[in-house]
């Protein structure tokens, strides 16, 4: 039987409450599409020890990085929106450390939401803290009353995404006001929102498989080939292939 890769989840933080411990958790859509897709997923709390989380990397063939609250823009160097409503600090400074790592190690990365978001930061790029703001012209990237909002995708053809979606209408699950505006260098844009927002980023580095998605292929919502996502991240540390040049959207 083939050995199956085995990927890392980053977990949710919660402070304890009253009567409530503290505790991590995980959205099941994230360890269940892993499942899925052929991997084993295996759920890693914040830990504090830099050594334990690189020893850890190493035992690992991948990591997705789940979505949640908002990254402080204070740690990057930029005023705080009010619109901002943090991750809890223990989970930010885990994250942080985590995403460092796996940079420093080329270990594989699917960033999902803020993951996608803290993938770009990490490597250089910056954020539009509030798409409302910073876009006046945007479409709603979030609905508070529906959670399985979602909204059309533009991809490029020449990318993992384009090799998802293909041609057609696309609709992708969304729930975001923060959003990319400078995209690391060592990535492009492989899909968009019609608005022009970012939605996919992807790795153009020969050694490092990095991929990110603002848009939630997890949700409840998803489609089945919102599954191949999970799918093409896996097959990739399966067998890795030479980095393809891809074009940005315009």
């Amino acid at each position: 039987m083939q050995r199956k890769p085995i990927i890392g989840l980053n977990a949710d933080f919660r402070q304890a409450q009253r009567n409530q411990p503290s505790f991590s958790a995980v959205t099941a859509g994230y360890y269940d599409s892993i499942a899925r897709a052929g991997a084993i997923p295996v759920i890693v709390p914040p830990a504090s020890n830099e050594d334990d989380i690189t020893q850890l990397l190493s035992t690992l063939d991948g990591f997705v990085m789940v979505g949640g609250a908002d990254l402080d823009p204070r740690r990057d160097g930029f005023m705080l929106h009010p619109s901002v409503k943090h991750l809890d600090p223990r989970r930010e400074r885990f994250d942080r450390v985590l995403m460092s790592l796996i940079a420093e190690s080329r270990t594989p990365v699917l960033g999902i939401g803020v993951g996608m978001q803290l993938l770009n930061v990490t490597m250089g790029g910056n954020l539009f803290l509030h798409i409302p703001d910073d876009l006046p012209g945007a479409i709603p990237h979030k609905d508070p009353q529906d959670p399985n909002h979602r909204h059309g995708l533009d991809v490029v053809t020449d990318s993992l995404m384009g090799r998802v979606y293909g041609d057609g209408e696309i609709r992708v699950s969304s729930r975001h006001h923060m959003a990319i505006d400078e995209v690391a260098s060592g990535f492009a844009v492989t899909a968009r929102c019609p608005d022009g927002v970012v939605e996919a980023i992807e790795s153009e580095m020969q050694d490092w498989i990095a991929i990110g998605t603002q848009f939630h292929p997890e949700n409840d919502a998803a489609s089945a080939l919102d599954l191949r996502i999970f799918e093409e991240f896996v097959d990739l540390i399966r067998e890795p292939e030479p980095a393809v040049a891809m074009r940005a959207v315009a």
